[in-house]
């Protein structure tokens, strides 16, 4: 098995992990109410999915 003969330093590590980000969560704008939610989830706002009513969200 191959063991590394130097340590690597620490920027080089560095400079290896600078393409490893998190991506923005997409949003799409919701059919219902119009506000943005994430794709495939309940909306948080009105509570519809695939227009159908699945949570009963209550208005403050």
């Amino acid at each position: 098995m191959a063991v590394p003969k130097k340590r690597q330093s620490k920027q080089r590590q560095r400079k290896r992990r600078t393409h490893i980000k998190a991506a923005m969560p997409s949003f799409h704008a919701c059919p219902q109410c119009g506000d943005p939610a994430l794709p495939h989830r309940v909306c948080a706002s009105c509570g519809y999915y695939k227009r159908e009513q699945v949570l009963e969200v209550e208005e403050f």
